[in-house]
């Protein structure tokens, strides 16, 4: 299967900017990535491209074309948001603290550490250095944290930390060091965390500066002229005069330069006495002893948002809130698809189940009852029921139509579930424990406990049913998988012994085979019927990955981590997945038992098992340079330390993790459909699915099928013909043009006459359609008339057709909920307006 990343569920927010684009687009960091929510749509996106590290910073072209993110190693990247492709790459020198685009787009201001570089805007063209750095200005004294242009793009207003802001003037056909010294606006007290510039409604020009400072403070500048016209201060193409140049104004008398003292000039419109810059008045939002930690401005409704370090957030006439999406606060540690596959359930560290909506990327609803660890989860059958185990002991049943829970089974002492599944008529659940190394068994529909399953001598980590009966099989650390008859109540059918701990077990979708991974890295594969052992796939130089910081030995020589502690089969059971401790997701060849694919999860030198190697230079006397807290200052950017340490320190005498997060996946699941599966890793919940760009795989191709021969027949009126020549090349543009050219009289008997190998393609062909075309009842007629005509074929082939067949169910399943969430609201309409007409 040919899989691609598609997006990234319930990560942490870890810091950097987000910006709203002019199409209604929220782009924000998550990690190493940049997610994209359309606000009109309510879908969210992220980018397939990967920094370095974590992002810190962002910014977009006024248009919406182009995204610069710049990550905690100062590396940046040009992205084309449209085709989400890397045009060019550069590096600064320093800190990068501040980026923003000019609002005619042909200029990038960057705050590097003290100075402030102008950059030419790359575009579309093929350079082998996009970027031109235009001008420097090294003015500041301290490192720039903000930055602001004008409208017309010739100013650029610069907040320092150095307690000031400047006013530059950005000639465009200056280069090299700015030589002029700016406008200074002095009296903050602390560093700048923004400043912008003010509009005047009725004549579009700028007439304010707001500066607001670290120690929530706003300060508004004002222009002392008649009509605060600012283009006046300067003509278009005149250049500022060098300090200490005379100017004089049309009737001789000396003016003063931004020193105060005398000067002389032909430069009229360079600087007028009487409209200098000036503090109008100087508020504060009373939030002591927080510290204010970001801000932004909305030139058309003149409203400033700040947030601050205590984590309250306040806004000049704020407006009610219009989107909140939120992801797991740490690690997931399960996930579940619904049997439709149009939902998927996590569950994390923070104690929440979070259910999402897979084609928009959003969370609709937060189960928040847990009161510690969620460790596993389960769909059951009616697609509307969510089964949660937790460590706190107690087994949840939710109903995803009320979102409420429902049903809670408990344990008559207090136990911590680890492993959890339920059989496929729904009647009976089952969890394993961590602690006391059994199995609990509970009635569905009445929360009554009707069994305890003894036998395991270690943790219960893997628990699941057979497709096909009501066979248990369960995994554990005492080196056996058993199988458990829970119905007929004979305990323990037979136990598999394996030389080490057995961390997880899985079923083949049609229950012919059973596999398990162990401590020594192999997966082995069993018949689940005659108890024989099938084969075995050695995994351990497979799933090695990348060097801990504190690792004393080399990625190669290392044993830790090199095993699988999660596996899943395919729809179809012809390969099976496996993640662990380690950056790589593995995808094997079950029949084979060969390495088909690896997936690397993430490139993010932010998290720990990245690198296969150190660099040495990094290795001190005191153990890895970046695990050495180094902080001597009193304050922190944004936070003091005072409130840090409410924020950090969660118990008594304890001290806040200064490691950096390990890299490992704890969960893998495939959607029903195949088309599609989600891993559980530090990142995030990564979504994979299969690449839908065209790939030339076709089936029974002679020198007589060609594309050509598809548009004669389709000429000469025999569709038939050409809807099976368009399956044979397997090209599908084709395959979907004859689909439309039958007519819906002759869906019948062109139907009858596909033959049964080239039915799952047709099948998948049509789910396309549902999913994208208006003529739903012309498909529909498509899909129920192979039904009347294939269904024995499909019910023989069920196993081959099924990823398919599920793909067809969840565009049904879809466009029926549309539909009906539709009628209802037109009947309601109907009903409002027929009672209105009465009383009228």
């Amino acid at each position: 299967m040919n899989y691609r990343f598609q997006n990234l569920l319930g990560a942490p927010y870890r810091g950097g900017n987000a910006v709203i684009t002019q199409n209604t687009q929220l782009i924000s960091p998550v990690g190493n990535r940049v997610s994209v929510t359309d606000l009109i749509k309510s879908q969210t996106l992220t980018l397939p491209v990967q920094s370095s590290s974590n992002i810190c910073r962002i910014a977009v072209s006024p248009n919406g074309t182009f995204l610069l993110t710049l990550d905690e190693n100062n590396r940046c990247l040009f992205i084309n948001l449209h085709r989400h492709v890397v045009l060019h790459r550069v590096k600064f020198k320093y800190p990068v603290n501040a980026i923003q685009f000019s609002p005619n787009g042909n200029y990038i201001a960057v705050g590097a550490g003290k100075l402030v570089q102008i950059w030419r805007s790359p575009g579309f063209k093929k350079e082998v250095f996009g970027f031109e750095l235009v001008r420097t200005l090294a003015d500041c004294n301290d490192k720039v944290t903000a930055l602001n242009w004008s409208p017309d793009s010739k100013y650029l207003l610069v907040g320092s930390k150095d307690l000031a802001a400047r006013l530059f003037y950005v000639n465009e056909k200056l280069k090299g060091v700015q030589s002029n010294k700016p406008f200074l606006l002095l009296g903050h007290r602390d560093s700048i965390v923004g400043c912008f510039f003010g509009v005047d409604k009725r004549t579009d020009r700028v007439n304010k500066i707001y500066t607001i400072t670290r120690d929530c403070r706003i300060f508004s500048w004002g222009y002392s002229g008649s009509d605060g016209k600012f283009d006046e201060i300067r003509g278009e193409d005149s250049e500022p005069p060098s300090p200490g140049t005379p100017e004089r104004d049309g009737k001789g008398k000396k003016r003063k330069d931004f020193d105060g003292k005398g000067v002389d000039s032909g430069e009229e419109k360079w600087y007028l006495h009487k409209q200098k810059w000036q503090l109008l008045r100087k508020d504060d939002f009373k939030q002591a002893p927080a510290k204010l930690a970001a801000c932004d401005y909305h030139r058309g409704l003149d409203m400033v948002v700040v947030g601050f370090s205590n984590v309250t957030c306040l806004g000049v006439a704020v407006r009610e809130l219009y989107l909140k999406q939120q992801g797991h606060y740490f690690d997931v540690n399960c996930l579940a698809y619904s049997p439709d596959s149009q939902l998927l359930a996590t569950g994390a560290d923070d104690n929440k189940v979070k259910v999402w909506t897979v084609s928009s990327g959003f969370c609709f609803v937060t189960f928040a009852e847990h009161t510690n660890a969620v460790t596993a989860l389960h769909f059951m059958a009616n697609n509307h029921c969510l089964l949660s185990a937790s460590l706190d002991g107690t087994v949840r049943a939710w109903d995803l139509f009320r979102y409420r829970n429902f049903r809670t089974f408990t344990t008559p002492s207090s136990r911590q579930f680890v492993s959890l599944a339920a059989d496929q008529s729904g009647e009976v659940i089952c969890a394993g424990t961590l602690d006391s190394f059994e199995i609990f068994v509970w009635s569905m529909k009445t929360g009554r406990l009707l069994d305890i399953l003894s036998g395991h001598e270690g943790p219960v980590h893997g628990l699941v049913f057979s497709p096909t009966n009501a066979i248990l099989a369960s995994s554990s650390w005492d080196k056996t998988v058993r199988l458990w008859d829970v119905f007929e109540g004979k305990g323990s059918v037979e136990p598999f012994p394996h030389t080490h701990d057995v961390l997880t077990v899985v079923y083949r979708p049609d229950g012919k085979q059973l596999a398990c991974s162990t401590l020594d890295g192999q997966i082995h594969f069993w018949d689940p019927i005659n108890g024989d052992l099938m084969y075995t796939i050695e995994g351990r130089r497979d799933i090695a990955g990348g060097r801990l910081m504190t690792d004393r030995r080399s990625a190669a020589n290392s044993s830790s981590g090199k095993c699988f502690t999660t596996l899943c089969y395919s729809a179809d059971g012809s390969y099976i997945l496996a993640g662990g401790s380690s950056k790589y997701i593995c995808m094997y060849d079950v029949a084979d038992q060969v390495l088909l694919r690896r997936f690397q999860i993430t490139h993010n030198l932010s998290l720990d098992g990245v690198l296969d190697f150190l660099n040495s230079k990094n290795m001190t006397e005191a153990g890895p340079v970046d695990l050495i807290d180094d902080d001597n200052s009193d304050t922190e950017e944004g936070v003091d330390k005072q409130t840090r340490g409410k924020l950090d320190y969660d118990l008594p005498g304890s001290m806040p993790n200064r490691g950096r997060p390990v890299i490992r996946t704890k969960c893998l699941r495939i959607a029903p459909t195949g088309r599609s599966f989600s891993a559980a890793t530090t990142e995030g919940v990564l979504v994979y699915s299969i690449d839908e760009s065209f790939i030339f795989d076709p089936s029974d191709l002679d020198i007589d099928v060609t594309p050509e021969a598809v548009d004669a027949a389709l000429n000469e009126d025999q569709p038939s013909r050409a809807l099976i020549l368009s399956l044979r090349l397997n090209e599908d543009s084709l395959i979907k043009k004859c689909i439309f050219a039958v007519g819906p009289v002759d869906i019948p008997a062109v139907a009858s006459s596909i033959p049964h190998r080239y039915m799952q393609r047709l099948i998948e062909a049509l789910a396309e359609l549902l999913e994208s075309c208006q003529h739903l009842e012309f498909i529909l007629r498509w899909c129920q008339e192979l039904c009347k005509s294939h269904g024995s074929s499909i019910q023989q082939n069920f196993r081959n057709l099924l990823p398919s067949l599920k793909s067809l169910q969840k565009a049904i399943t879809r466009i029926h909920q549309d539909l009906a969430d539709t009628c209802s609201s037109n009947e309601y309409m109907l009903r409002y307006l027929c009672s209105v007409g009465d009383k009228k």
